[in-house]
């Protein structure tokens, strides 16, 4: 069974930066990704990267968050900076060694999430 375990949120004040870190086990995933979420609203993906390296971001944070994933020590990582009240949210990884359907911050369907990690920014 695979385990995603994050860490890293925080509270920071807007144009601040934190770091999200995920560790996984159990599987040899093909996609990795964050996706956020606040109550009451709809979860919406922020960044994803597939086994070759290829990232994708939402237009939201493009420019502001770097994704990126160590391997050897299966952990995900999410830097972000320039942050913003907007960013304010559960921040959450997800994983799946499925290819489908793609690799990108849209997708939606990941077999694992981890349970969470909250990043508030206040102004």
């Amino acid at each position: 069974q695979a385990q995603l375990v994050e860490s890293g949120g925080g509270s920071v004040q807007a144009g601040g930066s934190l770091g999200l870190s995920c560790v996984a086990s159990g599987y040899a995933f093909y996609c990795m990704a964050w996706f956020r979420q606040v109550p009451g609203q709809m979860r919406e993906g922020v960044a994803a990267i597939n086994s070759a390296g290829r990232t994708n971001y939402a237009d939201s944070v493009k420019g502001r968050f770097t994704i990126s994933w160590d391997k050897d020590k299966n952990t995900l990582h999410l830097q972000m900076n320039d942050l913003k009240t907007d960013d304010t949210a559960m921040y959450h990884c997800a994983a799946d060694w499925s290819i489908n359907p793609g690799c990108t911050a849209a997708r939606d369907t990941f077999k694992y999430r981890g349970q969470g990690t909250q990043v508030t920014v206040s102004s």
